[in-house]
């Protein structure tokens, strides 16, 4: 294969990506176009064949019960075969629509059934014939979701820190879990008739009077059931491509079509032989996964290191050749972004831009610690460049033996302007994993899992990362208010004194430290509440199927089957709070330009008159910000963070002493878009922001305030306890088009990365390449724009389907120079 060289591409900037990446074959941009021009829309097949299911099945076994929702959908459900794939597999009536899940949420389907189509956001279309259909079965799921189980499992002086918002977990009790890889390797290589004689092996040992062995058989005969059925699903459109080709007069069609059908008589049951086999088979499992259950961040893994030996083999046997890898690699890609969910608005205001966070993971390190860069490798880059969609989610792994050549066909893509790659250090990463139990060689062979939390693929459970959201800056409002939420007036915490009363720095930490552990503790009686109730009612069957080694213990993975089990919240506001603390520590207690009383009058007042408005300035243009490699403010969010990650690392999961190996809680700050939600529910703070406005996202600075370059935001960062936050240390920067147009400054940004990994052992990294006018031009002119892609946090999206707060929020970050 062409693999271009640093010294090959010194005139870099003459090129266009066409010419470079190459363009879409006819068929790929006749299909982009199609799914480009496709409305998200409200689809109810899903919802009433569950119903229906539930209703026939009722007395079942739980495990029984929710193998036989999976098929029934798949038996019954709408299939089609776009006429321009090679790949089938749809996930709804259409691309682009979203089912709707009843078991696990209604309440909100119902009270939003006539707001979908009139969204600031996420807009999406719903006729009404879809919504008699919800209406007509919502009594039957009335106080029978896990939605309506989730808030009965709540201990009611727990419920409040939900209800108002200081412990996010919308997605925990609307959704299923997702964030997690199943074991792809092992589906394309030996098939789901393996994973089906293993369960045949085990039900066939069971001892039925041992009560423990009877709960195993449920699993065993569901894992049976749910195998058979996507043997089944693959039939049907197996059959379908037998018609189609029958049908058609095209005689290039009809070959395409009988080749695919007899691929889907064979995949996913059977161990795939070809590249274009291993492709179907990976997407009609992940569709499937997706159909089974809405949990987001169903990933796909370390696809270069799977499909690389397809590919290398039907490359020798002359069967495929370089161009055709990349027109199959971007019909995948273009299958996955046809997957969509619906959320309500709330929970939207957390995910803005309708993503599903599925990550591809490429390069890195070999589980035996060789460079994992292969021809497929290079051959994913340029199919996500082809594409240009914002899903699927891209991640390369860094390790410091990753060549220029590597590193510059990376950047090339960053230039592209679509948020991707994003990229995750190995040599933080693999280290934080070893000293958390995993073995060595899975820990080499980690992947993405979502938005920048990682995982090992087919052995980790859910929820490596997003179990629940910490409102950081508001938690810090109701310590100064004596534990009482200055909002509402409630008292949330214990009364450790009151901000207006404290004479020095020393008291407020003190109060933060004990206050913040109690916030800890409140989180975790949420999550727990929320895994139970996941656990005791909405098993995914093919999931824990697919995931080592719940077959071996007879286990869904709510129940312990993943061999590895580990999960984080995310602290939300990281910037804010390390601004907020330097203000209060700069201006009130060691220069005394503010009394405690001054401050916060300002913060009740929202900065009003000309005395709010001065002590804002102030606190602008006097207090050292974070992003600036100061330490006087870099530590105190050290300092802060602190007595959370000590608090955290007390209390396992649901799993610990169930089978995995963890079974324990670690922090991240992955915050997706719930800085935005987040800051709706957060007044004004002492960094000067103003009340109810975005909070800062992941651990990247307040914007504006990192002035000094992104070497000084790299060194901030890097003071942060980055081997403790295994759950993901998200940072985005933005830089202009034009920056990146030389090859020269292509290469600064390479040794840049190389700095901020190898040196300062930064955790992970991503860029918006677009400039401020472009965004502003999008907000008035969405129809001259509509493929504009942008980062909004750990994932990308089309910026026209963003509402305008989170907009403008992506607008005013930092445009960063070299």
């Amino acid at each position: 294969m062409t693999v271009h060289t640093v010294n090959e591409t010194k005139n870099v900037e003459k090129e266009t990506p066409a010419e470079y990446f190459g363009t879409l074959t006819p068929r790929m941009k006749r299909l982009r176009e199609s799914i480009l021009d496709a409305k998200p829309t409200v689809d109810a097949e899903r919802a009433v064949l569950a119903t229906e299911a539930y209703k026939a099945h009722q007395d079942e076994q739980v495990d029984l019960l929710r193998a036989y929702t999976v098929e029934h959908i798949l038996n019954n459900m709408t299939i089609y075969i776009e006429p321009d794939t090679l790949i089938a597999g749809n996930q709804a009536r259409g691309n682009r629509w979203a089912p709707i899940f009843p078991e696990y949420s209604m309440n909100w389907v119902i009270d939003e059934l006539d707001k979908f189509d009139k969204r600031p956001g996420d807009v999406f279309q719903i006729s009404e014939e879809t919504k008699k259909q919800l209406r007509e079965i919502a009594p039957f799921w009335k106080n029978n979701t896990l939605e309506d189980r989730g808030y009965a499992s709540f201990p009611p002086e727990a419920r409040i820190f939900y209800d108002l918002g200081l412990v996010g977990a919308d997605g925990n009790i609307t959704s299923g879990d997702g964030h997690i890889i199943v074991n792809y390797d092992e589906v394309i290589n030996k098939g789901l008739v393996w994973f089906e004689n293993r369960v045949l092996d085990k039900l066939n040992s069971l001892d039925l009077t041992n009560v423990e062995d009877m709960k195993k058989s449920y699993f065993y005969r569901a894992s049976l059931k749910v195998i058979r059925a996507v043997k089944n699903f693959a039939e049907r459109y197996a059959k379908l491509a037998e018609k189609q080709a029958f049908e058609t007069d095209d005689a290039d069609r009809k070959q395409e079509l009988l080749t695919m059908a007899k691929i889907l008589h064979k995949v996913p049951y059977q161990p795939a032989s070809t590249f274009r086999e291993a492709l179907q088979s990976i997407w009609l499992v992940h569709l499937t996964l997706q159909i089974e259950s809405n949990g987001h961040s169903v990933s796909l893994g370390r696809l270069d290191q799977y499909l690389d030996p397809f590919y290398e083999r039907d490359l020798k046997k002359g069967v495929i050749d370089e161009k055709k890898a990349v027109e199959l690699l971007t019909n995948f890609d273009m299958k996955v972004y046809t997957i969509n969910k619906l959320r309500s608005w709330h929970h939207t205001e957390f995910s803005a831009g309708m993503p599903l966070y599925q990550n591809i993971t490429i390069a890195g390190q070999t589980p035996d610690g060789k460079d994992g860069v292969n021809p497929t490798t290079y051959n994913i880059l340029h199919a996500i460049a082809q594409v240009h969609f914002p899903q699927p989610n891209l991640t390369v792994r860094y390790y410091h033996g990753l060549s220029d050549k590597f590193m510059l066909e990376v950047v090339r893509v960053i230039k592209l302007g679509m948020g991707m790659p994003a990229l995750n250090n190995d040599e933080v990463i693999i280290p934080s994993f070893i000293k958390r139990g995993v073995k060595k060689e899975d820990a080499y062979n980690y992947s993405a899992s979502g938005c920048v939390e990682t995982a090992v693929p087919g052995k980790w459970g859910y929820r490596c990362t997003g179990m629940s959201f910490i409102n950081f800056p508001r938690t810090l409002l109701i310590v100064m208010n004596g534990g009482k939420d200055p909002d509402t007036g409630k008292q949330l915490l214990h009364d450790y004194g009151k901000f207006t009363e404290m004479t020095s720095f020393d008291q407020l930490m003190k109060a933060w430290d004990k206050s913040i552990r109690e916030m800890t503790r409140w989180s975790v009686i949420i999550e727990n509440a929320c895994d139970l109730a996941l656990e005791q009612n909405y098993p995914d069957i093919l999931c824990s199927t697919l995931t080592d080694d719940c077959i071996g213990r007879g286990k869904t993975i709510k129940e312990g089957g993943a061999v590895y089990d580990m999960v984080s919240g995310l602290q939300v506001g990281i910037a804010n709070m390390a601004d907020s603390l330097a203000t209060i520590k700069k201006l009130v207690f060691e220069e005394k330009k503010l009394t405690p009383k001054q401050l916060w009058h300002a913060l009740q007042t929202n900065w009003e008159g000309d005395e709010g408005q001065r002590i804002r300035n102030m606190i602008l243009e006097d207090v050292p910000k974070y992003g600036n490699d100061i330490d006087y403010v870099d530590d105190l969010i050290v300092e802060a963070y602190k007595p959370y990650i000590d608090e955290i690392k007390k209390y396992p999961n649901t799993r610990y002493g169930r089978g995995p190996i963890g079974g324990i809680r670690y922090a991240g700050t992955s915050s997706i878009s719930a800085n935005v939600g987040q800051g709706h529910e957060t007044l004004a703070t002492p960094d000067g922001r103003y009340a109810r406005t975005a909070l800062a996202e992941g651990v990247s600075p307040e914007h504006g305030m990192d002035t000094e370059g992104p070497t000084a935001v790299f060194k901030s960062i890097s003071k942060l306890p980055t081997m403790d936050i295994t759950g993901g240390v998200l940072l985005n920067q933005k830089m202009s088009p034009q920056i990146l147009r030389s090859t020269e400054n292509c290469m600064k940004l390479i040794a840049m990365l190389r700095a901020f990994f190898n040196t300062l052992h930064g955790y992970h990294v991503q860029y918006n390449i677009v400039n401020r006018t472009t965004l502003i031009d999008a907000q008035k002119h969405p129809e001259a724009h509509r493929d504009l892609i942008v980062r909004v946090a750990g994932y990308s999206a089309f910026f026209v389907t963003l509402s305008k707060e989170t907009q403008d929020d992506i607008i005013a970050r930092t445009e960063e120079k070299l």
